[in-house]
């Protein structure tokens, strides 16, 4: 062999193992992206049940709440809002702009649903309504399904972030378009408090 012939199988060797380690760290993000979409789908199922209760449980105060009906609206207003952020965000999970604008959306449907569970507690009627009772139980067990899909949520996107920001993938992962996922956190302290849930 000449050397010519020794250079030209090292090169080739050399760009061999690079190429499959380019392809190791591109497999391994696309991987975590998938997982974390995958996770805030599970978010997503959770948000559609809980926007679908919200309707019936309006609907069964609105007898007994006739006279509120601003707080009736005002809970309406902000489902309709929180439903429409989170299709935005189900369309594409790794934009931290449209998981943000549902942050901000369900931190307003949270205050809305607060203020609503807040009059109602004046209406004894309403709190003995077997209905309302039904209703309030499944949004409580919805609230805990979300608050579980959020972690997991949250646990996919850090393992995410993490491995698109430590070397050597922070080398490739920007030029290939892997771009840092947003959490799905708590932005405001009205939000941390647990939507009271009591009848």
């Amino acid at each position: 062999m000449t050397i010519g012939l020794i250079i030209l199988a090292v090169l080739v060797a050399f760009c061999v193992v690079v190429a499959l380690w380019v392809m190791g760290i591109y497999n391994g993000l696309v991987t975590l992206r998938n997982r974390f979409k995958n996770a805030f789908s599970q978010i997503d199922v959770q948000l559609k049940r809980r926007y679908d209760l919200i309707p019936n449980l309006v609907e069964t105060a609105k007898g007994y709440l006739s006279h509120e009906r601003e707080t009736l609206e005002a809970v309406i207003a902000a489902r309709n809002g929180a439903a429409s952020a989170g299709q935005a965000a189900a369309s594409d999970p790794g934009n931290p702009d449209a998981i943000k604008q549902l942050m901000g959306a369900e931190t307003a449907l949270t205050g809305a649903m607060s203020k609503f569970f807040a009059l109602s507690e004046a209406y004894p009627d309403l709190k003995a309504n077997q209905n309302m009772m039904q209703l309030t139980e499944e949004l409580t067990s919805t609230e805990n399904k979300i608050a579980f899909a959020r972690q997991a949520y949250n646990d996919a996107v850090m393992t995410y972030n993490t491995k698109r920001e430590v070397f050597p993938a922070v080398l490739i992962s920007n030029a290939m378009g892997f771009r840092e996922a947003q959490l799905f956190e708590i932005t405001e302290e009205r939000e941390r408090e647990a939507v009271k849930v009591s009848f």
